[in-house]
């Protein structure tokens, strides 16, 4: 495992592009602080985004793990990118000639996902701990550590969604199509949810629960939104007449879906490597 990791970090560490996005990632998740500096003052109406509570524990779990997430494409392009200079470069089939079996190659790429996967939980860990000891309303022991299923959803969702990149980047080959299957993957995802909703009319469940099954749906759904939480939000939502009570828990049968699809995205690569002619 050290030689692969070995192998893989050297990799990184000699693609320019690769830092780049490594390092902005990480700043960006840094940015989230920022947040905490929004300040409205406009005559009589003061307004700071901090006080409305979204870094109070333990919402600031579920708050923070749904913004950090939007940033994960960045090292999904490290993932794919690093896939695709495997064929274009020729490394894989050195990597081969040298001894390097295809199953450890597979094995590797696997390897940099758990530990892209592992160092944001952490720095988002980290990072919502201190938000949340300066600004959080409640900072006793058993409030802070509560709802921390947020932190593992987070990890598991980018498991599986780091997997996906990794079995796009093996099939496709290319950095730039794989991007863009991405992308569209995402909107044919959209549009068979569109045809569903059609079919079966408004006020229906099945649409919702025949796309939790679908990849990246799968994945979008350990973290709900949690805007609608916010009591600020709820009381503008009584006014209106609207019910904003929704289920924002982490469900194990979500984790599982995922954790499927992640073991399929990771067998499927490695059948893929195994039928090709390099």
């Amino acid at each position: 495992m050290k030689r692969l990791l070995q192998i893989e970090f050297q990799k990184l560490w000699l693609n320019k592009l690769s830092k780049f996005l490594i390092l902005s990632y990480f700043f960006l998740l840094t940015s989230i602080a920022l947040i905490a500096s929004i300040k409205f003052d406009i005559g009589p109406i003061k307004f700071h985004l901090a006080e409305q509570g979204i870094f109070n524990f333990p919402y600031i779990w579920h708050f923070n793990t749904f913004v950090a997430s939007f940033f994960k494409l960045f090292l999904a392009i490290i993932i794919i990118s690093m896939v695709a200079n495997e064929y274009s470069n020729r490394t894989l089939k050195q990597n081969l000639i040298d001894g390097l079996s295809k199953k450890e190659f597979v094995y590797s790429k696997f390897l940099m996902v758990v530990v892209f996967s592992v160092l944001s939980t952490i720095f988002v860990f980290l990072i919502s701990l201190i938000l949340g000891l300066v600004y959080s309303d409640y900072t006793e022991f058993g409030i802070i550590f509560s709802d921390l299923e947020f932190i593992l959803a987070y990890f598991i969702k980018h498991i599986g969604f780091f997997s996906f990149c990794l079995f796009i980047g093996m099939l496709i080959k290319r950095s730039a199509f794989a991007l863009g299957f991405l992308v569209i993957w995402n909107f044919i995802e959209w549009i068979i949810y569109g045809l569903l909703f059609w079919n079966f009319g408004k006020g229906s469940t099945m649409p919702d629960n025949i796309l939790s099954f679908f990849p990246l749906r799968s994945m979008s759904n350990l973290i709900d939104e949690p805007i609608s939480r916010l009591s600020a939000v709820k009381a503008v939502a009584n006014q209106v007449g609207e019910n904003l009570n929704y289920d924002y828990a982490v469900h194990w049968y979500e984790i599982a879906i995922v954790t499927v699809w992640s073991f399929l995205f990771i067998y499927g690569s490695y059948k893929l490597l195994l039928k090709r002619d390099l």
